[in-house]
């Protein structure tokens, strides 16, 4: 039969899918353990012979080999703009839209000590906006030009103010800095344009970044390594939501991808006010739109998301535990191996990808905020309005194992005791039990119909 291999190499684990291209079926996964700092086939070919072992007695014949990656720390940006809510934002949010870890958000003009701090940072590529079109482009120029005297081997995006393009390109070709220009993130007052700088990162992390990682190995046997992996995953969430040419999708949505380090959420909808009376406040929300909450793992930053919830929040979903649940997050944060055997151990997991989830969802969506006036009470909307969003989508390691996913999740919706937390009232939810999803956000790339379906019938109800 022809089939497709899908690869993912993650931070940790080289996750590998065979997918039945004519029966639209996956036929089998396998994974092992990423091995990036030696030989990243290595990781792979253990992982191929687990596959092939699945496969056995099957006539499977790969037409195609996609593949994302997150390995070697996946990609780091630094974005750079004029003024922290706006343009500044604006080019986080393109680069998060990417698929990228951010390591910082700079403002205003560089100073030399700002970019020291860029330099240590050691990022894949650096995001420079600025300014509306037609509007300051002094910032972006000084900036440009410092980049220029102190960066050589890290690729920039220029993504600003249009008025200030020819002088910027003139700057880098002349000092051999190694840049790409596409449209601004920000051309007009609260409105942001980041798709084209998207596509363009893209375009970098698939020419330069790879090769860098020491990934070249691995596209001399698959047909290339496409995007990171967040970005097939925001991918896969839109053309789930959206549909395709043929195939109709399922409407808004919501994912959240709980990790031992992170805990991501991307949403696709549009986020404007569902209740009458209230008026958008602030920068325009991307319709695709990831987040990233680097405090709120389960292993990794265990810690942190301690520090971040605090005990008595956490203890909220687990009322009756014997463990203290500061020193239990500790421990795990030092032992990221842990699998929990115990129901309490279980329980306790739960416990922490509830409070992940909560806290989460309430950083990614919108709030309701009132504001008294002469004409009296005005409701205005910052951010995306989720409340009506149909499904909740959650994939990682403590839904996928949990007996009661959809418990975990429902900790992201709309809670009565914080009701100006836009969050889905009544979604339906549903459970990545397979880890597909990025795999079909490369599948999407090329068979986008075929993606559709796919994720229509490997997605479970919870």
């Amino acid at each position: 039969m022809d089939a497709i291999l899908l690869i993912d190499f993650g931070s940790t684990y080289t996750k590998l899918t065979a997918v039945d291209i004519e029966n639209e079926e996956i036929i089998a996964t396998a994974k092992d353990l990423t091995t990036v700092e030696s030989d990243i086939m290595i990781g792979f070919n253990n992982a191929y012979k687990k596959l092939e072992e699945k496969m056995k007695g099957l006539n499977v014949n790969f037409v195609d080999k996609l593949a994302c990656s997150s390995a070697a720390g996946g990609l780091k940006m630094i974005a750079i703009g004029l003024v922290p809510e706006l343009t500044a934002e604006a080019a986080k949010r393109a680069a998060l839209g990417a698929g990228a870890r951010i390591l910082g958000v700079y403002s205003y003009e560089l100073s030399r000590t700002e970019m020291k701090e860029i330099l240590d940072k050691k990022p894949d590529i650096i995001l420079l906006a600025g300014g509306t079109d037609g509007g300051n482009k002094d910032c972006i120029i000084h900036n440009a030009k410092l980049i220029a005297e102190h960066i050589k081997d890290i690729p920039v995006v220029v993504a600003g103010n249009k008025n200030a393009r020819d002088e910027i390109e003139d700057i880098f070709k002349a000092n051999d800095v190694f840049y790409k220009a596409t449209e601004n993130v920000m051309p007009r007052l609260n409105t942001i344009n980041v798709e084209p700088a998207r596509e363009v990162i893209r375009e970098i992390f698939m020419a330069k970044i790879v090769e860098a990682k020491g990934m070249k190995n691995a596209e001399n046997f698959i047909s290339g390594i496409l995007m990171p992996t967040p970005a097939a995953v925001l991918k896969a969430a839109q053309a789930l939501a959206d549909g395709s040419d043929k195939e109709e999708g399922i409407g808004e949505l919501v994912i959240i991808d709980i990790g031992g380090a992170t805990t991501d959420v991307h949403s696709i909808a549009s986020g404007e006010p569902t209740k009458p009376g209230v008026t958008l406040r602030g920068l325009q929300e991307p319709y695709a739109k990831r987040t990233v909450e680097g405090d709120l793992g389960m292993r990794v930053s265990s810690a942190s998301l301690w520090e971040a919830a605090g005990t008595r929040r956490i203890k909220k979903f687990i009322p009756d535990t014997k463990y203290d649940i500061e020193e239990r997050c500790k421990y795990l944060q030092q032992n990221v191996n842990v699998i929990p055997q115990t129901q309490e151990e279980i329980e306790f997991d739960e416990a922490l990808g509830m409070t992940a989830t909560e806290i989460a969802m309430e950083r990614h969506v919108g709030q309701i905020e009132s504001v008294y006036t002469p004409m009296g009470i005005i409701y205005s909307q910052v951010g995306k309005d989720l409340l009506n969003v149909k499904y909740l989508i959650g994939t990682g390691g403590v839904l996928v194992h949990s007996p009661h996913p959809e418990r975990i999740l429902k900790a992201g919706t709309f809670d009565t005791e914080n009701p100006n937390f836009l969050k889905p009232i009544n979604p339906q939810v549903l459970i990545d039990r397979t880890y597909i999803l990025s795999a079909m956000g490369l599948l999407a790339q090329k068979y986008p119909d075929k993606a559709v379906r796919i994720m229509k019938k490997y997605l479970v109800k919870a």
